[in-house]
């Protein structure tokens, strides 16, 4: 940007180089808004911390962040495009696609989802289990469990209604979004368990609808460059997330030290075969019939995967 030319004194200098100087070259011209859902999760990690340390602000995005408990809720707001986009799932995805709802995923998310019990629970062959039906708690649990127990679902989306099942006796097991997992046990009233996904991968994604792709391309691009950023910093210091999630979210902080915390990681899609995979899932568990191929669950121009 160029300064004012001089026309007045020369007292006037230090005060026409601060006003007509001060903006940095590499500033954006302008700035860009976006509006997205999460869940409360420590896969929010990255997009709280970016926001935290302004570099989002940075870069010239004007990011409004809004917390769903209940995915119901984020499923609505996502259809009358009150937000852009969401943190969801390639099951979600998937489904939404298929009913007719553009929506695509631009990176996976790092989460983590441990299985709650109540204290004590005794073994038995056949179990009882809370999650949400059109998600990752379904395709966990199916992985998980499948192979060892036979489980009744009970399909609840709100995530405090799912852990009062849990403590009442309603049903023997949740899966839930860590940090709540913790949250959830944190009166000892419930147990903790942890599973691996057999492919290293958490189907969590950031999906954006079509509209907002096409009209938001910008911001959603500044989103995943403020994203990569806070990324890495947790790449180098997770523990980073520990206090942020605990504010955040809003939850106990004496479970601070007891969050499981993901590996975390740039910006990323999964390989065509994962997604093939979820989308076998999806079909034969929700009974739908899916005409899709992986390349119509996914945008990749905002990430690099080499």
């Amino acid at each position: 940007m160029k300064c004012k030319k001089l026309v007045a004194t020369l007292t006037l200098i230090p005060t026409l180089i601060l006003a007509g100087c001060s903006t940095s070259s590499n500033a954006p011209e302008e700035t860009l808004s976006l509006k997205i859902g999460v869940m409360p999760a420590v896969d929010t990690a990255p997009i709280y911390l970016a926001e935290e340390k302004g570099y989002f602000d940075e870069l010239g995005l004007d990011l409004t962040i809004e917390l769903f408990n209940n995915a119901g809720d984020r499923q609505t707001a996502l259809q009358t495009y009150a937000i852009d986009g969401a943190m969801t799932d390639l099951i979600a995805v998937a489904t939404n696609i298929n009913g007719g709802f553009d929506l695509k995923a631009t990176t996976l998310t790092d989460g983590v989802f441990p299985v709650l019990v109540r204290a004590g629970y005794e073994e038995t062959p056949e179990i009882k289990v809370a999650m949400m039906e059109v998600s990752v708690s379904n395709f966990l649990i199916d992985e998980w469990l499948g192979d060892d127990y036979t489980i009744e679902k009970v399909f609840i989306n709100d995530i405090p209604a799912r852990l009062e099942m849990i403590k009442s006796g309603q049903v023997d097991m949740g899966l839930f979004p860590e940090p709540m997992a913790s949250n959830g046990a944190a009166n000892g009233a419930l147990e903790k368990r942890i599973y691996t996904p057999e492919d290293g991968i958490c189907p969590n994604v950031m999906a954006f609808t079509d509209k907002a792709l096409t009209e938001k391309e910008e911001a959603i691009a500044r989103f995943h460059e403020g994203y990569n950023k806070a990324a890495q910093d947790l790449m180098e210091n997770p523990d980073e997330a520990r206090t942020l999630l605990i504010e955040k979210l809003n939850l106990n902080p004496a479970i601070q030290d007891d969050i499981i915390l993901p590996t975390y990681s740039l910006a990323h899609l999964p390989e065509e075969a994962y997604i093939q995979k979820i989308m076998d899932w999806s079909s034969e568990t929700l009974n739908q019939e899916l005409n899709l191929v992986p390349s119509n669950l996914i945008e990749g121009k905002f990430v690099n995967n080499d």
